[in-house]
């Protein structure tokens, strides 16, 4: 119970900062429209390997934007009223969910903003919303353990940039592979393998986080 309370507390919240949300949505809409600037006046050079890097990149760096601010955005006075009414768990799960709709609604939007900019050079749907799905839930429990490890440091910013690159290349190269299986309209059942490691990969970052985070948060 206390865990949708927290998630609905995320929610209230960032609805009230109304300027936070425009602003992911126009560091978004920038990206993409930068891209697309870039790629105008050729359009041959958009090949699906091309939009397959520009996506990823695109979202990988809206993420850490999005997600960086969970626990380094907060008040540490914040930080003990939670301790007084939930516990570490509550905490972390809460920000985790919030955090992975968060950044769906961000991928699914990008993918319509590359859709609309670039063109569609994916063929199986299906497998390739299952990816962002997955990636997105990758992204957002992994940064947002990080932001709670890097908001107890000096230049948490800095340390949250650095932790996060090491740890996103695994989750980036399995959706990468698996994007790429899509444009090419291979069977599905090429990219199951991918797709199960990338859900081990999401498996083994929560239970890291549900161990690891008590920790953190009481020091």
């Amino acid at each position: 119970m206390q865990v949708v309370s927290l998630i609905q507390k995320e929610f209230r919240l960032e609805l009230r900062r109304k300027s936070v949300v425009a602003g992911l949505g126009l560091y978004l809409f920038s990206m993409v429209f930068i891209c697309y600037l870039a790629f105008a006046l050729k359009q041959n050079f958009i090949t699906p390997l091309v939009w397959n890097a520009l996506f990823w990149i695109t979202i990988l760096f809206t993420a850490i934007n999005t997600v960086a601010k969970s626990f380094i955005g907060e008040k540490r006075g914040l930080e003990i009223y939670y301790y007084s009414i939930a516990s570490p768990v509550d905490v972390i799960v809460s920000k985790i969910v919030y955090n992975f709709f968060l950044c769906l609604i961000l991928a699914l939007t990008g993918y319509f903003l590359f859709t609309l900019f670039l063109n569609d050079p994916i063929q199986d749907k299906l497998i390739f919303l299952g990816t962002l799905t997955l990636a997105s839930m990758g992204l957002a429990s992994s940064l947002t353990l990080l932001s709670g490890i890097a908001s107890k440091a000096n230049n948490s910013n800095i340390l949250m940039a650095v932790l996060s690159f090491p740890v996103m290349i695994s989750i980036l190269l399995m959706a990468i592979k698996i994007t790429k299986n899509c444009m090419d309209d291979l069977d599905p059942s090429v990219s199951y393998s991918p797709l199960l490691s990338l859900f081990a990969i999401n498996c083994l970052v929560a239970a890291i986080s549900y161990l690891l985070f008590p920790y953190v948060w009481k020091s």
